[in-house]
C-alpha cells in the first residue's frame, strides 16, 4: 500500500533554492522546509554535510522528477583550507590524526593548484556515503574500520586560490558531480608538502542556479507566517532547472503524439543532442533527444505544469 496522505498536506510544484544553515543535516533541512510548505512530496538534490552551508535545491511534487538531473549537475564551492593538521573526517569536525608545521607560500599553492584542474582521480573518504558491501563507508569508519576504495575520475573545471588569513586559505572550486572537496583539500595540501583540512565549506551554485536565487531558512519561515501564496512565490518553475538545455515547443497535435511515446518532427528543432520538450501552456512534457532521423524523441516523460 502507498503512504497515506495526511490531511494537512497540499500539492506543491516547484524548486526552492534553500541556503542551508550550518549545523543542520540536509535531510533535517528538507523536513523542516517540507513542514513549512505542508508539502505532500519533496526531496533534495545533493547532500551537504552539517558543517557546510549554501545551496540545497529542494524539489516539490512533480518537480522531484528533475532530482536526478540536478544531482548530475556541476557544482561551485568556496572552502576554507586550514593548514597544519589532517583530521579523520577531512574537516573541522574530525579528530586530528596528523600534524606538521609546513605553511606553503601563496605562489606555491597557486602553481600546484593548476595540476588539479581537469580530470583527476579521487579516492572517496572513509567518512562518505559510498556503499561498500551493503554498508555506507561512514558506518565502517565510525567503528574504527577502513577499507580499500577504488579511485574515481572527477573533473575540476577551475580552482582559484584566495588570500591567506591566519592559517586558513580560501579556495574557489568549480567541479563535476561526485567531487569530494575534503579530498581535494587534503590532496592539494599533500602535493604542497603540507597537511590541511576543511575549516568551512559553502556551496555557491548547482547547475544553472546562481547564488542570488537562494533563500535563507529565516526567509522561508517568515513567508510561512504569511501563508501558502507567500511560500509559493519563493519557488522556481521546473523550466528553471533546464535553462542549459535547448528547448523545443510543440503544438497540441505534436504534444499528443509525443505523450504516447512517439517521435515527432519539429521544423525549428536542433540537429542533434538533448532537448527539453514543452507543450501548450509551457508545460514541460519530456526530456528527449534528436534521433538519427532528425526527429524529436522523448526519453523521460515529465508532464510537469509550467
Amino acid at each position: 500500500m502507498g503512504r497515506r496522505r495526511k490531511p494537512w498536506m497540499r500539492d506543491v510544484n516547484g524548486i526552492l533554492l534553500l541556503d542551508k544553515p550550518e549545523g543542520l543535516s540536509s535531510n533535517h533541512a528538507l523536513q523542516r522546509v517540507r513542514r513549512l510548505y505542508s508539502a505532500a512530496k519533496a526531496g533534495h538534490t545533493g547532500s551537504l554535510d552539517p558543517l557546510a552551508t549554501g545551496m540545497l535545491p529542494v524539489c516539490f511534487g512533480p518537480c522531484t522528477k528533475l532530482s536526478h538531473y540536478l544531482l548530475d549537475a556541476d557544482k561551485q564551492y568556496t572552502v576554507g583550507m586550514r593548514w597544519g593538521a589532517r583530521t579523520a573526517t577531512g574537516d573541522a569536525e574530525g579528530d586530528v590524526v596528523e600534524e606538521n608545521a609546513v605553511r606553503p607560500d601563496a605562489d606555491t599553492v597557486a602553481r600546484t593548484a593548476q595540476d588539479f584542474v581537469g580530470e583527476i582521480g579521487q579516492v572517496p573518504p572513509m567518512y562518505s556515503a559510498v556503499h561498500h558491501q551493503g554498508r555506507r563507508l561512514y558506518e565502517i569508519a565510525r567503528e574504527g574500520g577502513e577499507v580499500e576504495r577504488p579511485s574515481r575520475v572527477v573533473t575540476i573545471y577551475a580552482l582559484q586560490v584566495g588570500v591567506q588569513e591566519g592559517d586558513i586559505l580560501p579556495l574557489e572550486v568549480r567541479c563535476s558531480k561526485g567531487t569530494y572537496v575534503r579530498t581535494l583539500v587534503e590532496d592539494l595540501a599533500r602535493a604542497c608538502g603540507a597537511l590541511a583540512h576543511v575549516a568551512w565549506l559553502r556551496r555557491d551554485a548547482v547547475g544553472p542556479f546562481a547564488a542570488s536565487a537562494m533563500h535563507a531558512m529565516a526567509d522561508v519561515e517568515a513567508a510561512a507566517e504569511q501563508g501558502a501564496a507567500a511560500l509559493d512565490a519563493l519557488l522556481l518553475p521546473p523550466s528553471a532547472a533546464l535553462t542549459d538545455w535547448p528547448a523545443v515547443t510543440l503544438d497540441a497535435a505534436r504534444a499528443f503524439y509525443l505523450s504516447r511515446g512517439e517521435a515527432v518532427r519539429v521544423a525549428a528543432a536542433p540537429s542533434r543532442g538533448r532537448v527539453a520538450i514543452y507543450g501548450p501552456g509551457n508545460a514541460l512534457l519530456a526530456l528527449g533527444e534528436i534521433d538519427a532521423d532528425g526527429m524529436v524523441a522523448p526519453r523521460r516523460m515529465m508532464q510537469l505544469p509550467a
